[in-house]
């Protein structure tokens, strides 16, 4: 994908829609530019007993759509990532309150990141699927929780905490994807951005 936007669109343009800058540096890291930024804006309210990996396929496909209209000639890419106890969907946490329940809720428990992606075509063919890891935190004592709402990295993250910062320390096992708990399953999109390359250029 070409680093810069080019005109007229082509099936190479890559629309990512979503303004997150983790998943521009997760991209960046296996080699890919997008070149038009445009995030959608959609209500993120669960509905009502959806479970956590239909919520973020859900909301993946629906950020695609939304962006698709705007972009017929290019690829967009969109993703979701949830925090899930059990079948409970953790918030995006905006306040100190609530880092202080999702970090105790999370305290010596095995939780799962469940990240929707959707991959939108040229001529409106999607593709949608979830990548699923399971984190388990060490207890986290009174102090751990303090220290980590003082540094603010909570701010925003799903779960109220960001595995590549200083919630790194809390992490006792991981199984599955690593990229996909920051925000972006790289292998899966890595493959699905490669084979649409290679089917293009045949």
């Amino acid at each position: 994908m070409p680093s810069l936007a080019s005109e007229p669109q082509s099936a190479e343009t890559l629309v990512l829609a979503s303004a997150s800058p983790r998943r521009r540096d997760l991209l960046a890291q296996i080699g890919v530019t997008p070149d038009i930024i445009a995030p959608a804006d959609l209500d993120e309210t669960p509905l009502k007993a959806e479970l956590p990996k239909v919520y973020a396929e859900r909301l993946a496909a629906e950020k695609a759509q939304a962006v698709a209209p705007h972009h017929k000639e290019a690829l967009i890419l969109a993703a979701d990532t949830v925090v899930a106890c059990g079948k409970r969907i953790l918030p995006k946490v905006e306040d100190e309150a609530t880092a202080r329940t999702c970090l105790a809720m999370l305290s010596g428990r095995r939780h799962r990141v469940i990240s929707g992606i959707s991959l939108v075509f040229p001529g409106g063919r999607q593709l949608t699927k979830s990548v699923t890891t399971t984190v388990v935190f060490k207890n986290l004592s009174h102090e751990d929780i303090e220290r980590y709402i003082a540094s603010g990295e909570w701010h925003g993250k799903a779960g109220g905490y960001a595995i590549q910062g200083l919630a790194a320390a809390y992490v006792r096992f991981i199984q599955g994807s690593y990229s996909n708990v920051v925000g972006l399953p790289l292998f899966e999109v890595g493959g699905w951005l490669s084979a649409h390359l290679r089917k293009h250029a045949s």
